[in-house]
């Protein structure tokens, strides 16, 4: 999803969870924009703007409004400031994907992503995008009409395989992303491209799930149901455990983001209740290595 746009403001997901936190603080304290407006000597619509999450917000307005609102708590004030911190660095970052147009509706989440910590990933349908070969991208872009590699790499679907790769490279950085990957059978029975193409993509499974930072398990058939066949998502997070989380779920046409709180709470326990009965690391690396010999 990329971030919302309107005229020179951007309305990020860090912003609109610090803006929504304190239009709560506002809310319980019986007080108005305008009261926050003539406390930070702003205009109502900047007041509005900074709680829509589409402009930074400095420290010395967070502690003002704290003030305002009676908000005194050392970690709750400090919450609120690492939020606008974290924020203020999530606008102004400047990274490989600057590089690469084809991202699309990708670039907040790849933003995101490339400043997590770890990220888990519950994925039915495809082999989540930072475990993707070139060959299985490729083959998962292909058209009828166009179903062959293609050869260039200024064609559109290099440029796409090749930010696919860059954003790859978290995994293996000095300071590694941490990634938990389930997934469901169906992903694995069901590849774009045919067996080389399955063959390649298992292959890469199998080795990349060696590194420590990095742990796969697979959901089979015969482990039943669960509410996670609805669809996929990743839960990115930045810090301890829970204190940043952004839960984030992609559909044909729609784009969700869950910002903290208890949405992303639900999220990680969902994940946590598929993780616990899908197989484990060890039992995944066996079902992944049975499967490509069937191949």
């Amino acid at each position: 999803m990329t971030a919302n746009q309107q005229g020179y403001s951007t309305s990020t997901v860090l912003g609109r969870r610090l803006g929504g936190e304190l239009v709560k603080l506002r809310t319980t304290a019986g007080l108005t924009q305008t009261h926050a407006a003539k406390a930070l000597t702003a205009s109502t619509t900047k007041v509005a703007k900074m709680e829509g999450g589409w402009v930074p917000i400095r420290d010395p307005d967070i502690r003002a409004l704290c003030e305002l609102y009676a908000v005194h708590d050392p970690g709750t004030v400090g919450r609120l400031l690492e939020l606008a911190r974290l924020d203020r660095e999530r606008r102004k970052a400047k990274g490989w994907w600057d590089d690469y147009a084809m991202l699309g509706t990708m670039q907040e989440y790849v933003t995101l992503e490339n400043a997590a910590t770890s990220i888990k990933a519950w994925q039915p349908a495809f082999i989540p995008g930072l475990l993707q070969t070139p060959a299985y991208v490729r083959a998962l872009r292909a058209t009828p009409a166009n179903a062959a590699s293609v050869a260039h790499r200024n064609d559109p679907d290099e440029e796409f395989i090749a930010s696919r790769l860059a954003r790859q490279q978290r995994l293996i950085d000095d300071a590694p992303l941490a990634l938990h990957a389930v997934l469901y059978e169906a992903v694995l029975r069901n590849f774009p491209g045919g067996a080389e193409t399955a063959r390649g993509q298992l292959d890469h499974l199998a080795q990349i799930a060696d590194r420590q930072n990095i742990t796969i398990q697979i959901f089979p058939f015969r482990n039943g149901t669960h509410q996670g066949l609805n669809g996929s998502f990743n839960i990115i997070s930045f810090a301890e455990p829970g204190a940043m989380d952004v839960a984030y779920s992609e559909a044909a046409f729609r784009h969700t983001w869950v910002e903290g709180g208890e949405g992303a709470a639900g999220y990680d326990d969902l994940f946590e209740l598929i993780a616990a009965r899908a197989l484990d690391a060890r039992e995944s690396l066996s079902f992944l290595r049975n499967l490509r010999k069937e191949l």
